[in-house]
């Protein structure tokens, strides 16, 4: 039988640097009880045709995440504020105990407000919390390509179906099971010549995006099409990033953003005039409820 802890849905903040806030430890943090808000829902317009009403307009909401964030001391009131404050971002994790395994979704945040009283006779403080909900929920799936541990090792934080062709082809097969397409990023070391970036869909070329660049040992190549954030980058040797989205390096009349679509069987390939030594790539499949 599962322990306990195990069947316990948990959340937690994290910011831009990867730190973390915990909202299941009220001894050090916080626990947040009655949480709300976690499902989702649309805003429609509808027009009468007789006895018929014909779909206008249908968008999702916004949506906000609430609850009562419980503290066994000022102090710890203190240092929440403090997190989130001293914070550029902020996504919520939330960790499901599904019947067969656990899984984790993340949601980008603003905090919209928290109230402050006193504590209460029990001796804690019990504060109303709410977040306005800034993305969908999405996974973070990440495969890491390399040679470095061993010779023609893979290695990955979870199971894909992946393999190679050679190392100047890194291949990945995927299935978004998420409810929209699934933006990606894409990461090589370097060195690394005119990397070519293709997905195939039920076995078809479906996009293809080439870049003319050469990128020197210890820098590399960086691209992202998450909503709000898409790029084509070189990252130099001091970490600074250099745009490589300009008439030199891309085709402007290309379809350059790549997402992978939902519920198809789907291949990733990453292709290059030399061999492909070290990539990550990261998929973002997407829920409007989890």
């Amino acid at each position: 039988m599962k322990g306990v802890e195990n069947m316990v849905r948990q959340f937690k903040l994290i910011n831009e640097k990867g730190q973390e806030y915990s909202l299941m430890d009220i001894e050090n943090n916080c626990l947040l009880t009655e949480p709300g808000g976690l499902g989702y829902s649309y805003n429609t317009e509808y027009e009468q045709l007789g006895n018929t009403f014909i779909t206008n307009m249908r968008k999702q909401e916004q949506g906000q995440i609430t609850g009562i964030a419980n503290f066994m001391c000022y102090d710890n009131y203190l240092a929440l504020i403090n997190f989130i404050e001293r914070s550029e971002k902020l996504r919520i994790a939330y960790k499901i105990p599904f019947l067969n395994n656990s899984r984790e979704f993340y949601k980008d945040i603003n905090i919209q407000s928290i109230t402050k009283t006193q504590l209460q006779t029990n001796g804690i403080l019990s504060e109303t919390i709410t977040f306005d909900c800034l993305s969908l929920w999405y996974e973070e799936n990440k495969t890491i390509y390399s040679t470095e541990a061993e010779q023609n090792e893979i290695r990955w934080d979870f199971k894909w179906d992946s393999k190679f062709v050679d190392y100047d082809t890194r291949n990945l097969k995927f299935i978004n099971e998420g409810h929209i397409e699934a933006p990606v990023e894409i990461l090589i070391d370097g060195p690394i010549q005119n990397p070519i970036l293709q997905l195939y869909v039920e076995g078809e070329l479906y996009q293809e995006v080439e870049i003319n660049v050469n990128i020197q040992e210890y820098e590399k190549f960086a691209y992202g099409t998450r909503e709000n954030n898409f790029y084509i980058n070189k990252i130099n040797t001091d970490g600074t990033s250099t745009s490589l989205f300009t008439l030199d390096n891309i085709d402007f009349e290309s379809d350059n953003v790549i997402r992978i679509p939902s519920a198809k069987s789907c291949e990733l390939r990453i292709k290059a005039t030399n061999n492909i030594l070290k990539a990550t790539i990261t998929v973002y499949p997407q829920y409007k409820a989890v």
